[in-house]
């Protein structure tokens, strides 16, 4: 084959395509990883158990998302030809040390699962069996499954799903002493399988289905459908009453404020008070403006990105056999909208005269690569000093820092360049005064803390469910499909967190407090809190999860969606804000 065939049929296949076999081709079987069944990120080589296994382990060319995915394939013993049958085929004859035999023992008592994969089709299933019974006396049998039974589905010249199965099979057990199979302390096993190929009427374009309704991992979503639009009821109500309550006091406010003469605005000390009375202070620029440009930036980036993903999604370029392809993406569309990140920073930055925007630029493109990062080194090393297969080779390290520093970093300057340019006046209605109004004492329901609770309970409570979801897809073994109910769910909770945000700043304005800036950026943003929250309830409740493996990884990636979701409600909390607040002062009568 001509090197341009090979790219021609590589550029097919990973657009989802059949090659296409004939009678009697091989049809390559590689093994990837096991691991422990209730930890989903806790992965191992295959070979690292005493398997059968070639002389010279020739692995798979993998892409970057099946590299970020733990994915590690390599070629196996597995002889299987397109559309012949095998019966008890020996794939290799093992003796096991005491060591190894020990080995397999805790894979086993750990429930270690095997994934394969057959023509980009995963297969699973365990690699022994345990049985406890009885009390007194207490048995334990700890058993090795030796033989696999492969049925493999087609339809016309592609495979369209496979499986394994043990069900007439007896496990070896896993025993060393008196009555083993084996002398001088080592146990001698034989490895054999079969294969059984049946005929599927479902064409290849459709055989994610076929995929989506084995059940080798527990199903979990079957009540979706009922509890989304219960959700998405109770916000549409939420959202209404906040709307139609708003609206009412605003005009009353619009009716009471502009009797007021035309020349009478300088006076509104002597006998006003309210929003209106602080329309010289409503305006004056917030401490720390790098910051919270920065925070509006990454905001707006991360926004964007998952825009573009659930776009993508809906589009289908994301399926069950396409292994990492969502990893891929997100990479890519984080490195390329990092110039939104960049010019939505600097052109704010410079409206609010801001004089250091070499340090804004700076400190947007850090501010989630650099928690990132740290949180990566971490997690990495556990992975690292465990064997796991989640752990990055080199190579792939180095890739994702030089797609940072050639790709992400420069576009997050050109993108500040052009924003800091192009940045016109900050257009507020009403002038600023030079010294300060003295804000009152507040009441305790309207201090920061409180506004935080119900800012980022009521955006959480819309996401709730559809959270659920998520982290049974992400932490789970589900494969996520309804991106369009994912879609109207991420509308709603944007929504909710600007109506909220808008509802909050201006009960804070109603008590003559114009310090809205950082805490419209705060109250929705503390949604994050909630849903690390949320990741401890489901870490401790709503999985098996255990190991510091597992669980390094879990919080530590938790920790990082807390802070994507509060960077990224923050910045639309804030926006929503600000527009509120600027049509309210341009509608009153003031010089």
């Amino acid at each position: 084959m001509t090197p341009r065939c090979a790219l021609l049929l590589c550029l097919l296949s990973q657009l989802g395509w059949a090659s296409g076999f004939k009678q009697g081709d091989p049809v390559t079987l590689y093994v990837n990883k096991v691991g422990p069944y209730h930890n989903p990120q806790e992965t191992y080589h295959y070979y690292t158990l005493p398997v059968c296994r070639p002389e010279q382990v020739r692995h798979k060319a993998l892409s970057l998302g099946e590299v970020l995915d733990g994915d590690r394939m390599a070629e196996s013993l597995y002889k299987i030809r397109f559309k012949e049958h095998a019966e008890r085929q020996t794939l290799c004859q093992m003796t096991l040390s005491e060591k190894e035999v020990e080995q397999l023992r805790e894979a086993i008592e750990e429930l270690y699962y095997f994934e394969f994969v057959l023509d980009d089709v995963p297969i699973w299933g365990f690699v022994g069996y345990m049985e406890e019974s009885g009390f007194l006396p207490h048995s334990h049998k700890v058993g090795l499954w030796t033989h696999l039974d492969f049925n493999i589905e087609y339809n016309g010249d592609s495979v369209i799903f496979a499986n394994v199965s043990v069900k007439d099979v007896k496990p070896v057990p896993l025993d060393i002493g008196p009555g083993a199979a084996g002398t001088g302390g080592v146990l001698i096993i034989t490895h054999s399988y079969s294969v059984r190929w049946f005929e599927s009427p479902l064409p290849h374009s459709r055989r994610a289905e076929r995929l989506r309704d084995y059940s080798f991992f527990p199903k979990t979503l079957e009540i979706h459908w009922l509890s989304i639009i219960n959700s998405l009821v109770l916000v549409v109500l939420l959202l209404g009453f906040v709307i139609i309550i708003l609206m009412r006091v605003l005009k009353n406010d619009f009716a009471r404020y502009n009797v007021e003469e035309d020349g009478m605005c300088d006076d509104l000390d002597q006998g006003d008070n309210g929003w209106k009375i602080i329309h010289t202070d409503v305006f004056r620029f917030p401490p720390f403006k790098s910051l919270l440009c920065a925070v509006l930036g990454v905001g707006a980036q991360f926004l964007t990105l998952a825009t573009g993903i659930i776009i993508m999604a809906l589009l289908g370029m994301f399926n069950v056999h396409r292994h990492g392809a969502i990893n891929s993406a997100a990479i890519v569309l984080y490195a390329l909208t990092s110039c939104v990140s960049g010019y939505c920073s600097c052109s704010f930055y410079t409206q609010i005269h801001g004089e250091r925007w070499v340090w804004n630029i700076i400190l947007t493109s850090s501010l989630f690569s650099a928690p990132l990062f740290l949180t990566w080194s971490v997690v990495n090393s556990v992975h690292w000093w465990s064997g796991s297969t989640q752990a990055l080779p080199a190579s792939t390290v180095l890739l994702l820092l030089g797609a940072w520093v050639l790709v992400g970093f420069p576009l997050t300057v050109i993108g500040g360049i052009v924003g800091k340019n192009r940045a016109g006046s900050f257009q507020a209605p009403c002038r600023t005064r030079n010294i300060p109004r003295q804000i009152p004492q507040q009441p305790w329901y309207k201090h920061t803390a409180v506004h935080m609770a119900i800012g980022g309970f009521l955006p959480f409570s819309a996401i709730s469910v559809e959270l659920y979801y998520i982290f049974a897809t992400v932490w789970g073994r589900e494969h996520y499909t309804l991106y369009g109910i994912l879609l109207c769910v991420f509308a709603i909770l944007l929504s909710v967190g600007a109506c909220i945000s808008v509802a909050l700043s201006y009960f804070l304005l109603s008590g003559e407090d114009y310090r809205w800036w950082w805490r419209s950026v705060l109250s929705t943003g503390s949604t994050g809190i909630f849903i690390f929250v949320y990741s401890v309830f489901y870490y401790r409740n709503r999985s098996s999860m255990s190991g510091p493996v597992q669980s390094v990884e879990f919080f530590g990636y938790s920790l990082l969606t807390a802070l994507v979701f509060s960077l990224m409600l923050g910045s639309v909390s804030f926006w929503a804000s600000l527009t509120f607040i600027r049509y309210i002062y341009r509608s009153l009568k003031m010089d």
